[in-house]
């Protein structure tokens, strides 16, 4: 048995997720499909990330275990041949046996973007949260902050408790805003069910004047889902960059 490391690109609209689950079609069953046809064996890829229905990756890492003798240049070429267009396997490499994609991964960036301009942008559409009123993304900003460091971040958490624990820690949180775009960075070392989309619905609020800045901070010290804004729609959010821990990251 061989294990490989994976990078995946994808585009998450009409996929209910990484995980198969009998409700529709999804991106760890398109790859297995696709494993399945060029090794003749059924292997499912395991990923550091199981993004929900809807959610994108420009760089979702997984590890794969085969029996295949093929190269790993051999099968990403294969692989990209046989999966759809919307899923693209970035890269292929032989890791250690003790490589494991979930224990590997140390900090992951994920970014959701809104789209505030006076027009909808007809390429964006299936991309972003259009919102039909300018944000004040200084005050985004300034409310973030509240967000960095470690925390109990129960109040952004669907259907909680969905872990052992809802204590997580934020290195990086942060509002950019290109022309009409705004891009809302957040890095942690993990991250709760709906968790991202959460707080973007939170800083929302905070960026069309309806929450003062220091209403994020409250939120979190008071840990319940009820006072925390709207769950933002899933198809702005994309799984953007994964750091693996050094002693994990060698090919």
């Amino acid at each position: 048995m061989r294990t490989l490391k994976l990078v995946l690109a994808y585009d998450g609209t009409g996929y209910c997720g990484w995980q198969v689950q009998p409700n529709g079609p999804t991106i760890q069953e398109e790859l297995g499909r696709a494993i399945e046809k060029i090794t003749g064996t059924r292997t499912l890829p395991v990923a550091c990330s199981r993004t929900d229905s809807g959610v994108h990756a420009l760089a979702q890492v997984a590890h794969l275990r085969t029996e295949t003798t093929l190269e790993p240049s051999v099968l990403k070429r294969a692989l990209n041949a046989e999966l759809p267009e919307q899923i693209r396997v970035v890269s292929v490499d032989e890791v250690g046996d003790d490589f494991h994609a979930v224990h590997a991964a140390k900090w992951k960036l994920y970014r959701y973007v809104f789209h505030d301009g006076a027009i909808p942008d007809v390429f964006l559409r299936h991309y972003c949260w259009r919102i039909p009123y300018r944000l004040d993304v200084e005050a985004m900003n300034r409310a973030a902050k509240a967000l960095e460091g470690t925390h109990d971040f129960r109040c952004f958490e669907t259907e909680w408790p969905n872990r052992a624990t809802s204590v997580r820690t934020i290195r990086r949180c942060m509002l950019t805003r290109l022309g009409d775009c705004i891009s809302l960075d957040v890095e942690g070392d993990g991250f709760l069910y709906n968790m991202v989309r959460a707080i973007a619905g939170s800083l929302h609020e905070v960026g069309r004047g309806k929450w003062p800045i220091g209403r994020i901070a409250e939120i979190v010290e008071r840990g319940e889902r009820a006072q925390a804004g709207p769950t933002a729609p899933a198809k702005g959010l994309f799984l953007t960059h994964v750091e693996l821990a050094a002693d994990m990251a060698r090919d």
